[in-house]
Parts: C-alpha cells; structure tokens; sequence
C-alpha cells in the first residue's frame, strides 16, 4: 500500500532567534556530563556561563539564520552499552550504541527541540497512537490504552490477539534521504529550517572508545544519533506514514518509539480479523524494507486474550497460520499473561525488588539515612510505580504483595521492628502506601489527558 502524507496548511519555514534567557535555562536544564571532544569541562562552561552567554547566544542564532550546524560538533564518541545485564557480554548484538556528544552540540539540539516540538504539537503531527518521547506520554500511557481495550473486548465477551513487533538496531538504519522527505512532506519543515536538519544529518563522523581503545573515525552514512536529543524525536517523524497503513487494515495499534503493539478482537468462530492482522503484518514488513528498517521475526511475539473457552480456537487458527502464541509477553518491560491478571508481573516485581532490598539492608550500617532512602527508591520505589496505574482494579490480595515490599524498605530505612505498626512510620516518612500511590497516578493521567 501506498501512504500519502496529510495535507498541510502551515510550514515551519525557519527557527527563531533565542534570547540569553533561553540559553541560560536550556544550559542549566541539561546534565553536567562531559564529552572527551569538549574544549572547556561542562561544569566549568556552567560556572562560567555569564561570560561566555553572548557568544553561545550568538552561536545558536547564526547556526539558525544560515540553516548549518557546525562540523566540529558532528563527532560522536560511541560507548558500546550490554542492554541487559543479564546477557553475554562477548556477543556483540548484546550492546546498544550510545552516542557522547559535545555539549554545546547538545545545547543548539535541545533548543532545536523544543522550538520543533511547539509546531509538531500547534499542527497536531504526532501520530495519535505514538507514545514515545512525546510530552505527557510514556510506556505506561501505550500499555493503559492497549491493556483497556483488551479488558473492554474481553468483557464484551470477545477474544483479542496481540502482536509484539521488534525491530532490529531501528536507530542505525534510518534513510536520510527518507527522513528529510519526511520532515519536508509530512511534517510541514521547508526553507532553512529544512536546510538545518540537512546541515544536521550530513558527514556525521563517530568512533568508538571501549576503555584505553580508540578506533578510527568512521563516517555515519545513516540512522540517528543514540544518546542525542533530537534522535528520538527524528525516528518519531521517520515512522509517521506506518500508523496510516495500519488503519487502513482496520487494525488497532499502538507505539513507543521503534516498539510497535497491533491487535485485533473477535467473536466465537470468527477467522477474519486474524487473517487480516497476518495480512497487515505483511505490508508492515515490506513497508520496513522499503524504508531500511529491519522487521526481526524471531523476536515478534504473539499472546491470545479473552474468555479462556474461546482462546483455543483462535489459537488453533493462529498456529495452523505458522504463527506461535504464548501463554505470557514482556511488552514494554511490563509482563502480560493471557487472563491479564498481571500475576507474574507482580511476582516478577516482589522478587527483585526484595533481592535489591536484602542487598541494601546489607550496608545501611555505613550510609547516611540520605543515602539510603534514595537508594530505596532507586532500586525499590521505582519498581513499585513502574506503571502502576496498570495495577487499577486489582485485588486486594495482588496489591498486598507489593504493600508487604513498601513496609519491609520502610522498616530498613527507620529500622522500625518487625511487629511495630508500620502506618505511623509510612506516615512519618511521607510515603503514600501502594494502593494509594495507584490511585494517585491514575488521577494523575487522567488530569493530563482532561479537554
């Protein structure tokens, strides 16, 4: 199928001028960090940063008004990154490659950022069903949309089948050629605005640095920058003309950034939406060739929802189509069986967050109370609120699980005995218990979400 890019009545034609003020909060906003190709160290350009603010103010505006970035900033440092832990660290496609970039590369990006995302959201550009680097949008906003219309199809006594698409190394294999086609004819970008992003894109130059090892430069022929901040935003732009295809499937979707979720809901003995979905699925494929992007099919999982007396025929269709669902996914971190209880995601949360715990336990004696409670939350808390608002309508019994973990950090912290009533210390240490931390990050969505 052929995507046709929506009609535009407005083109963002150039940047505007910033003001000292603008790059006084931009620097200050972004992280200290220094790259080993900055002239003067982040935190000293900061202290400094009175002195220096008419020359950076003037550096961004004549990058802006000659639509060119500056070739001395368009050197990378790539530190191979393992994704997990857990892998084998001497296989190569185990580690993401994260991009060091100047700093004052960073800060003409940021600003760049914020002025392209002020258009992209006046002009209503985002695909609707793109949650990835979006202001407002997160993981737990795709997985609430996608697990409530689940739950309404099965309640409606429907079955629902969902395909996880994984893409391989998405970033890297991005078309120049196409993303400015993109930016110019789907997104509204012309003049030198256009010829800024070209500027952007072009002799780009990497090498990367693994301890004391140094490689040579090599050019960057394609894909976006990881690590950078416009990066994310440019691959958001890159895949606009997919969501148009999937509609016209008559198919659901939603995506995070290279993540993509589709779904379909049926009746009893009906085969069609699934012979649709296996049809989408193969026009999403050859839509990524077309477009240097890599479809990896080993890594694409398929899970059956809905009352478990229908689920068996459809998965009886799904497997006499070569396709193999399982009994649970791991779908943006979060883990979804197929009666959507969540009770393995909520195992799978006690277990490390009581193995990180125990290990915390293990040196408070040598950290400051300070130290410890951001260790706690750091390692604990955070696992707790990871998508919690998922967590909205469960039992009591489930929610408990994840209540004893607050009381067991929270006894660590004040050292508060096993059998005193922990609701007076949660109380001191201003901790919301778990139920009510759901309730308040679904209150939360839905204030952002309000007309």
């Amino acid at each position: 199928m052929t995507t046709l890019p929506p009609a535009r009545h407005l083109e963002l034609t150039h940047f505007t001028p910033v003001t000292d003020k603008t790059i006084e909060e931009v620097i200050s906003g972004l992280s200290s960090c220094t790259c080993c190709l900055d002239e003067l160290p982040t935190r000293f350009l900061k202290s400094v940063l009175t002195s220096l603010l008419p020359q950076l103010v003037q550096l961004v505006n004549i990058s802006f008004e000659t639509g060119a970035f500056p070739k001395a900033l368009k050197t990378a440092v790539i530190k191979p990154l393992l994704k997990k832990s857990s892998l084998d660290p001497k296989v190569l496609n185990n580690y993401r490659p994260i991009s060091n970039l100047p700093f004052l590369g960073k800060v003409l990006e940021k600003v760049i950022y914020q002025q392209l995302t002020y258009f992209l959201l006046s002009n209503n550009v985002f695909d609707t069903f793109q949650s990835g680097f979006r202001p407002h949008h997160s993981t737990e906003t795709a997985l609430i949309k996608v697990t409530n219309d689940i739950r309404m199809n099965t309640n409606a006594g429907k079955v629902s089948v969902l395909v996880l698409l994984d893409l391989s190394a998405a970033f890297d294999t991005v078309d120049h050629g196409i993303l400015l086609h993109r930016l110019e004819n789907w997104v509204g970008i012309s003049g030198t605005a256009l010829n800024w992003f070209k500027s952007y894109l072009e002799d780009r130059t990497y090498f990367v640095e693994i301890g004391n090892c140094v490689s040579d430069k090599i050019s960057m022929t394609c894909g976006v920058p990881q690590g950078s901040i416009l990066g994310p935003l440019l691959f958001n732009l890159y895949m606009l003309p997919l969501g148009q295809l999937i509609n016209s499937n008559n198919v659901s979707y939603h995506n995070y950034a290279d993540d993509t979720q589709i779904y379909v809901s049926l009746t009893a003995g009906e085969h069609g939406p699934v012979d649709t979905l296996c049809h989408c699925i193969e026009q999403i494929s050859l839509w990524m060739q077309n477009n240097f992007l890599q479809l990896n099919s080993d890594k694409t999982e398929i899970i059956v929802f809905g009352p478990q007396t229908q689920r068996q025929s459809v998965i009886s269709h799904l497997e006499s189509l070569a396709l193999k669902p399982k009994n649970q996914v791991r779908n943006l971190g979060v883990i979804m069986d197929s009666d959507l209880n969540l009770n393995s995601h909520i195992k799978a949360i006690t277990s490390s967050a009581f193995y990180h715990l125990k290990n915390i336990a293990k040196i408070r004696g040598i950290v400051s109370k300070p130290d410890l409670e951001r260790l706690i939350h750091a390692f604990v808390s955070s696992r707790l609120d990871y998508c919690n608002g998922l967590l909205t309508g469960l039992s009591k019994r489930a929610v408990r699980q994840l209540q004893n973990i607050q009381n067991a950090a929270a006894r660590v912290l004040t050292r508060t005995r096993k059998y005193d009533h922990i609701s007076p210390v949660l109380r001191s240490l201003h901790w919301l218990p778990v139920t009510q931390r759901i309730e308040f990050k679904t209150a939360l969505l839905a204030s952002l979400f309000m007309v």
